[in-house]
């Protein structure tokens, strides 16, 4: 078993390192400051926005980050869409074709608030996505399926509740999800954010929180028979400091009172274990967990905690100021 897994880390380093030295060469920092260039650009001439954003760039890569960029950093997200949608989508649960007949309906009121307001959520990103790829000559598909929080599609999969994108670039297919790049809400206001961590994503990582309905569109035949609605939640910053979860496996863990659980987890980055934390939220507070046996071997990072008091408790990986990983544990007396 310990050589099995030792296989799997280094497939999971080997695969991650190769995606990311695809484009190791290129300085995106022109095309991110085209982007800044034309920020507050008009939606109702896109062939216009799209040549804008591209034609002073050299390759497809840094094209399709220009059209990235604008769109993660101009359009906001949009609750009452989602909640709208979401809603909607518990009510046709049992009825999938009804559903699909609505949703059509009502993307066409969607797109329109998009282009007007530069409000959307998923679909709308990724909609633009396409579209502005479409007109500046790259390769780039929609691509609906699940995306996994702290309260969507854990359990079960049900009704598709996530779209985002596949584009081409030097005849390879990458994922991106700029919805969850542009940024989050709290207390229903929508904070822009954009980070990188879901830009170009690696397969084995972008997973972790997406699976199309189309299984192609997980670009890795190995992920097919995975357990997705098992694993624990990750978040575009477990992409940003290059964290893999490890154990525990799932994002449901039982164990009995007093026993110790281990948390295990792989860092592509260099990683100093005075960085590391284990937390948990009471409220708006922040309370760490006192972890013992911290290891950092090679990148292969181990700890402890023993959970003293039966219950229930979401606990979240922190590395620095970021959540990059939840759990829930369910601890039981004898």
């Amino acid at each position: 078993m310990k050589n099995r897994l030792t296989l799997i880390f280094f497939f999971i380093v080997k695969l991650t390192i190769a995606q990311v030295s695809d484009f190791k060469t290129i300085d995106f920092t022109r095309a991110d400051n085209i982007a800044k260039l034309n920020a507050n650009a008009s939606l109702k001439n896109l062939p216009l926005l799209a040549y804008n954003l591209t034609y002073k760039l050299d390759n497809d890569a840094e094209k399709f980050r220009a059209i990235y960029t604008w769109v993660c950093t101009n359009i906001k997200g949009d609750l009452n869409q989602d909640n709208k949608v979401s809603k909607q989508r518990k009510r046709f649960k049992n009825d999938s074709l009804a559903y699909l007949k609505w949703n059509n309906e009502y993307q066409k009121t969607a797109f329109k608030k998009l282009l007007k307001h530069k409000k959307t959520m998923c679909t709308g990103y990724a909609y633009l996505i396409k579209e502005l790829c479409f007109l500046a000559n790259l390769d780039c598909k929609m691509v609906n399926g699940f995306g996994r929080s702290t309260n969507t599609n854990v359990a079960s999969l049900d009704l598709a509740n996530h779209s985002w994108n596949a584009v081409k670039l030097n005849n390879k297919w990458y994922l991106c999800d700029a919805t969850w790049s542009s940024g989050y809400f709290v207390n229903d206001v929508f904070i822009k954010d954009y980070n990188l961590g879901y830009f170009l994503t690696d397969p084995t990582l972008f997973a972790k929180n997406h699976y199309p309905l189309d299984k192609k569109w997980l670009l890795n035949d190995t992920l097919i028979t995975s357990d997705y609605s098992a694993s624990p939640i990750v978040y575009g910053d477990t992409f940003t400091h290059k964290i893999i979860p490890i154990g525990p496996s799932d994002l449901n863990t039982t164990i009995k009172k007093d026993d110790t659980l281990e948390i295990r987890f792989k860092s592509l980055n260099s990683l100093d274990t005075k960085d590391i934390s284990l937390i948990k939220y009471s409220g708006f507070k922040t309370i760490p967990y006192k972890i013992t046996n911290l290891k950092n071997d090679n990148g292969l990072v181990s700890f402890n905690y023993k959970f003293e008091t039966s219950g229930v408790y979401d606990v979240h990986l922190k590395i620095k100021n970021d959540i990059v990983a939840t759990y829930t544990i369910s601890v039981i007396t004898e």
